[in-house]
């Protein structure tokens, strides 16, 4: 459904430009014939835009092999007050650090979120063992730990960002964010305070999804086309107020994907601070 919707976008607004092109012509009095010539350009461009993104389906989406997307949140060593639960969301660096090496000496190559996007919706080729490496939160410890670590390896990132805690303790500041994108890393939404996707309603698409978004894309200077659900957790219901805002992939977690709409619902796996590097192997290799 992104598809069709970003194509009639697309017509849109190709509609407002040659409006804008037939009333400055007008004004300039130039001949009907140039101007009806401008005209039928344009109809032919928003015709053959809207037909080659409607071409893409969601069938086409799902039949393709699913890349490993892996998640990560705080990177630090266990304080005794973390709850077993937590500690699958909490990576000691030292692990990190292996995981990351075992993926560099296996052979993988991270890829970026426009080159999922082009593999999915076409079939555009990916390096050989492809993974991407996605954290979420905003956490220091992703600038601290993550970065050097992946720039170690030559591999690339992608920084789910909470715009809510940018520049307190032990968060991320805006110059920070803004070097990770200058530094060929993404930098997508996450919220503006990690509330729930499912019980957004009214004015929360506003505060939680285009406050964030605008103030991400004056930190970085660049669009910010994708989203990470907090929580991991998503409903079909607000799936368009994503695509009416133009994103082009959102993440999940590890739940099954929409087949109604798999762009918006895109799996990834966390990297456990349970798991051995061995455990972790296994589960990239096996979890898609």
């Amino acid at each position: 459904m992104r598809i069709v919707y970003q194509g009639f976008f697309n017509w849109y607004v190709l509609f407002l430009v040659g409006c804008k092109i037939y009333i400055t012509f007008a004004d300039n009095q130039t001949s009907p014939h140039i101007m009806l010539k401008q005209f039928i350009s344009l109809s032919f461009l928003c015709f053959f835009g809207l037909v080659a993104n409607a071409q893409v389906n969601n069938a086409a989406v799902m039949a393709r092999k699913q890349i490993p997307v892996v998640c990560y949140h705080q990177i630090r060593d266990w304080r005794p007050k973390d709850r077993k639960g937590d500690k699958d969301y909490i990576i000691p660096p030292a692990a990190f650090k292996e995981h990351i090496k075992m993926l560099a000496d296996s052979g993988y190559h991270t890829i970026l979120p426009d080159q999922l996007y082009d593999y999915l919706t076409k079939g555009t080729p990916l390096p050989s063992k492809p993974i991407m490496l996605t954290f979420d939160d905003t956490d220091l410890d992703q600038w601290e730990v993550a970065r050097p670590e992946l720039k170690k390896y030559g591999f690339k990132g992608v920084y789910f960002i909470m715009t809510v805690p940018l520049g307190k303790k032990h968060y991320m500041s805006k110059e920070q964010v803004k070097q990770l994108s200058d530094e060929g890393n993404v930098i997508g939404c996450h919220t503006w305070n990690h509330s729930n996707f499912k019980h957004f309603t009214g004015k929360d698409w506003e505060i939680q999804l285009d406050k964030p978004t605008k103030l991400l894309e004056q930190i970085t200077g660049k669009p910010v086309k994708y989203f990470a659900y907090p929580f991991g957790v998503w409903n079909a219901q607000g799936l368009p107020e994503l695509h009416k805002r133009g994103f082009k992939i959102a993440f999940q977690l590890a739940d099954k994907r929409y087949p109604q709409d798999p762009l918006m619902t895109v799996r990834r796996i966390l990297d456990s601070g349970f798991w051995t590097t061995k455990t972790f192997s296994n589960s990239v290799r096996h979890s898609f």
